[in-house]
């Protein structure tokens, strides 16, 4: 029951946000200034709503450190995304014709913020959370994943190519970024910087979704397999690649952190967090 009231709770907060940046998205400034406290307030919901359903204060949201964590992840983000774009214009299917809008990547800023904390809250620290106490990492990471991807058969120009390669980059990637810190800063930050590169910077479609022009006035032709086609970049086999590369780094690192939950043993609860096997 829980995990229903807490998804209900992000979920609204998403929803009437969403609208309101449905309502101007001709109006970047307006995106921004409606983006950002979305975000914010996202976190409050859950961090309220985990405190009153668990009795727990949300420590996957602790505000220490949360500064130079969402930081970090936002720099591995961008950095992912532009190695992406890199190989891109290396192989001559990306093409950059001058600088874009300076407004339209403020308003993508807003956007993107919105989106990638209330997702990370629904899909990270809700349903991945609470699924791997009972099953496992793997296994609930595995779920939750495929569950992401085919969130985004949703998408305008969706496909089932790039439901399933958005399943493995960001639904492994994002949730190892999680296993590995047990902070939901890091994953943000990751998931906000690597859509706001492609959007915000280079220009590119989202998930599917045609975003306003970035910083670079740009264009994208070739292979479907390799530039992602109407999808955008994320369903190309680079971002696969990188993607995983990211993902065993992770948990490389969550394995050294003693952070994994083996299958079938349920995580015991120390302020709020999994005590997991060293």
């Amino acid at each position: 029951m829980r995990l229903v009231w807490q998804f209900v709770a992000v979920a609204v907060v998403a929803f009437v946000g969403g609208q309101g940046l449905a309502a101007v998205e001709d109006t970047p400034l307006l995106q921004l200034a409606i983006g950002v406290p979305t975000a914010v307030l996202a976190v409050l919901v859950y961090g309220w709503v985990v405190r009153r359903t668990e009795r727990r204060p949300a420590t996957e949201v602790a505000l220490e450190g949360a500064p130079l964590a969402i930081g970090r992840g936002t720099l591995i983000g961008v950095a992912l995304f532009a190695m992406v774009m890199t190989n891109l214009f290396a192989s001559g299917y990306y093409e950059v014709d001058g600088l874009g809008s300076v407004t339209g990547s403020l308003g993508l800023f807003g956007f993107m913020a919105a989106a990638a904390v209330t997702e990370e809250l629904m899909f990270r620290g809700i349903l991945f959370r609470i699924a791997e106490e009972r099953i496992g990492t793997w296994i609930a990471l595995a779920l939750t994943g495929a569950l992401f991807g085919l969130v985004h058969l949703l998408n305008p120009n969706a496909s089932l190519w790039g439901a399933t390669a958005i399943a493995i980059e960001a639904g492994g990637m994002l949730t190892a970024a999680y296993v590995a810190t047990r902070k939901l800063w890091v994953p943000i930050g990751v998931h906000f910087g690597w859509n706001f590169a492609a959007g915000g910077i280079f220009s590119t479609e989202v998930s599917g979704n045609n975003t306003a022009q970035g910083l670079l006035d740009s264009a994208t032709s070739g292979p479907k397999l390799v530039t992602g086609g109407d999808f955008g970049p994320e369903g190309s086999v680079y971002s696969v690649l990188f993607c995983v590369l990211a993902t065993i780094a992770f948990m490389w690192l969550a394995y050294r952190r003693g952070h994994v939950v083996p299958r079938g043993r349920r995580a015991a609860r120390i302020e709020g967090t999994a005590t997991l096997p060293r």
